[in-house]
């Protein structure tokens, strides 16, 4: 389904289709009410009720997850003939902004934010199953949001069968069918590699990997080891969920910080000295 430009939805004045998914597409518009710009996500094979069941889903799950990493949900309606979430619109995704040089201090606010937002789901006992750069939205330039829920389970179970998912950001279980919240950690794992090391590792993984040496350098190697645990091939070696994976990151993180400003305090006493 295509929406014409300035076509009505309810008070929504479609402007422009932003994204074309595999089941969905993402459109830019004017809230004639508010008087602001927002994101309309709308099925696109149709509006049968299996759509219409999996948007109602993914509502419900980003709707109970009231962070402010989490994309929130403004509306999850039926207008005329369609269902419609409503999010606010974003300045780009996290995809775009990588193609763009991406400073270690920016990389480390919006690595924390993505874990947060994950952690959030996670203590919440939501997967979120499909983490990738394109479904990071950032509101403000350094303000980032997870969102599209729309594979998200609530675990009520340690297993349930599913194995969709973005190939390249997958996990090795998650594409078997046996995802957990470790997969979100291993999907993570890459993501932050990625924006750190301005790679992507590609499965099967060959130590080294590359990038490595420009986390080490920017980030500390306690950096390298926490992201190399969180892209353990098995999951029992990967941090239990995505909260533990931000503790470990901060702790060293925080290391790393330390040893930077202690090798500069050394080195203005040096030449204080000289």
């Amino acid at each position: 389904m295509h929406l014409r430009l300035n076509r009505r939805l309810g008070p929504y004045r479609v402007v422009a289709r932003l994204a074309r998914g595999g089941s969905s597409d993402v459109y830019r518009a004017f809230d004639t009410l508010a008087r602001d710009e927002v994101a309309l996500k709308l099925p696109r094979r149709g509006d049968g009720e299996r759509e219409r069941g999996a948007f109602e889903r993914e509502a419900r799950a980003q709707a109970r997850l009231a962070h402010p990493n989490v994309l929130p949900v403004r509306a999850a309606e039926t207008i005329g003939e369609h269902f419609v979430i409503v999010t606010p619109l974003g300045v780009e995704d996290l995809a775009s902004r990588l193609r763009r040089r991406l400073a270690p201090r920016t990389a480390r606010a919006l690595a924390e934010q993505l874990l947060s937002g994950l952690a959030h789901a996670h203590a919440a006992g939501v997967a979120h199953l499909d983490v990738k750069p394109q479904n990071a939205i950032l509101l403000e330039p350094e303000r980032l949001c997870v969102s599209d829920f729309g594979l998200a389970r609530v675990l009520r179970r340690p297993r349930w069968a599913s194995g969709s998912g973005t190939i390249g950001y997958l996990a090795p279980e998650q594409a078997l069918g046996r995802p957990s919240l470790r997969s979100d950690v291993f999907s993570a794992g890459l993501v932050l590699w990625e924006m750190f090391g301005k790679h992507l590792p590609i499965w099967p993984f060959e130590w080294p990997l590359p990038g490595a040496a420009r986390i080490e350098r920017d980030f500390g190697p306690a950096v390298v080891a926490v992201l190399r645990r969180a892209l353990a091939i098995l999951e029992r070696e990967r941090p239990p969920d995505a909260r533990a994976l931000l503790a470990e990151l901060r702790a060293a993180l925080g290391g790393h910080a330390a040893e930077v400003h202690g090798a500069g305090a050394t080195a203005v006493g040096a030449r204080s000295a000289a």
